[in-house]
């Protein structure tokens, strides 16, 4: 199931008690703010979820994979995500790896794992 931003302005109207629309506000705020960042080059680390960052990719050479020409594939900027180690044993069921509310069973060096995540 996807998590859409409708249900995610849900999930802070019934668990924050904001009206909807300023749960709707809120949301939006916070999103726009990333893209701002995130658009100067900015990386943005969420404590206990994880690290977004901008990644410069050189261009590079590359196949058409229906004629199989060779052909450069252009420079670009990618957006990546590194979870933190909280967030990623959650995920794979280990025991108490997610706190059950904000700031129980954190530890700050959790976060700091730099490692790419190998899309290039």
């Amino acid at each position: 199931m996807t998590l859409t931003k409708a249900e995610l302005i849900d999930a802070v109207y019934e668990k924050v008690g904001f009206s909807k629309k300023e749960a709707a506000d809120l949301v939006e705020l916070v999103f726009e703010s990333m893209k701002e960042e995130l658009c100067k080059g900015a990386a943005i680390k969420i404590s206990g979820f994880g690290k977004f960052r901008v990644r410069a990719k050189k261009a590079r050479m590359g196949r058409n994979p229906q004629t199989g020409e060779a052909m450069v594939i252009s420079a670009r900027k990618v957006l990546t995500f590194t979870p933190s180690r909280i967030l990623r044993d959650g995920i794979n069921g280990k025991s108490a790896a997610l706190p059950s509310s904000v700031g129980e069973g954190h530890d700050e060096d959790d976060d700091d794992n730099e490692g790419e995540s190998g899309d290039d």
